[in-house]
C-alpha cells in the first residue's frame, strides 16, 4: 500500500509539473504575440510568426490555440487583468470620481498602445472561447467586474439608477468609441485628447444619471457577475 501511495505521489507531482511547463508555454505564446501586435499590428500576428518568435513549430501553438480568434480572445483576457490591476491601484472616495478613473485608465490604455488596442478590441469577435460562453466571458473579464463594481457604488450613493451591468456596458460603449475615433481618425480636430476623452466621460455619466436604465435585455446584468448575485 505505501509503494502505491508512493507511485500516485509521484504521478500526481509529475502532472503538476506539466500544467505549470504548459502554463508557462502558454505565457510565453501570449507575450510573443503582443509583441507580434505592438510592432506589425493585425497583419503581423500569424501562427507561423508566433510560432518563429518562440522557436516553436506551427504544430505546437495550434495545441494551445484553435486559430487567430483564439489568440485574439487571449490577448484581450490578458489586457483586461493588466487593465483591473491598473484600475484597482487607482481609487477615490468619491463614487463618481473612482468611476471616472476607470475611465481614464482604459483610455490611458488604449491610447498608449493604438496597435495593440486596434488589434484586440476592433476585430470581430464571433465566438468564446472552447467551453465557454459570452456571458461566462463577460463574467471572468476582471476589467469589466471592476467596471461594474464601480458602477454598483455609484448606484448605491444614488449617482445613478437602474440596471448596472446595462449602466457599465453604455460607459464602455462610449469610452471604447471615443478611443477608435482618436486611433483612427488622429487628424480629426479633438483637441487635447485626454481633455476630450474627460468630456466625453463627463457627458454619459450627466446623461446616465438623468434616469432609471433598464437591464438590455430579459437577462439581468446582475447575472454577469461571477459569484451570480
Amino acid at each position: 500500500m505505501e509503494d502505491t501511495r508512493k507511485g500516485k505521489s509521484v504521478s500526481s507531482a509529475v502532472q503538476q509539473r506539466r500544467e505549470r511547463h504548459k502554463e508557462t508555454l502558454r505565457s510565453d505564446l501570449i507575450a510573443a504575440a503582443r509583441q507580434l501586435v505592438q510592432e506589425e499590428g493585425y497583419e503581423g500576428l500569424t501562427i507561423r510568426k508566433l510560432a518563429k518568435r518562440v522557436g516553436y513549430a506551427p504544430m505546437s501553438v495550434y495545441s494551445y490555440f484553435a486559430d487567430k480568434q483564439d489568440i485574439l480572445l487571449a490577448l484581450a483576457q490578458d489586457r483586461f487583468e493588466i487593465l483591473a490591476r491598473r484600475i484597482e491601484e487607482n481609487t477615490a472616495d468619491d463614487p463618481l470620481e473612482a468611476l471616472r478613473a476607470v475611465m481614464a485608465e482604459y483610455a490611458a490604455f488604449g491610447l498608449g498602445n493604438p496597435n495593440e488596442y486596434r488589434t484586440v478590441f476592433m476585430t470581430e469577435k464571433t465566438r468564446p472561447p472552447a467551453g465557454m460562453t459570452f456571458e461566462e466571458l463577460d463574467a471572468n473579464n476582471p476589467a469589466m467586474q471592476a467596471l461594474l463594481g464601480r458602477v454598483e457604488a455609484c448606484i448605491a450613493a444614488g449617482h445613478l439608477k437602474g440596471d448596472p451591468f446595462a449602466i457599465a456596458t453604455m460607459l464602455w460603449s462610449v469610452g471604447h468609441g471615443t478611443i477608435s475615433l482618436l486611433i483612427t481618425f488622429p487628424f480629426h480636430a479633438f483637441g487635447d485628447r485626454e481633455a476630450y476623452v474627460k468630456r466625453m466621460c463627463d457627458l454619459a455619466l450627466k446623461g446616465l444619471s438623468g434616469q432609471d436604465v433598464p437591464p438590455l435585455s430579459d437577462n439581468p446584468g446582475r447575472s454577469c457577475r461571477p459569484n451570480g448575485t
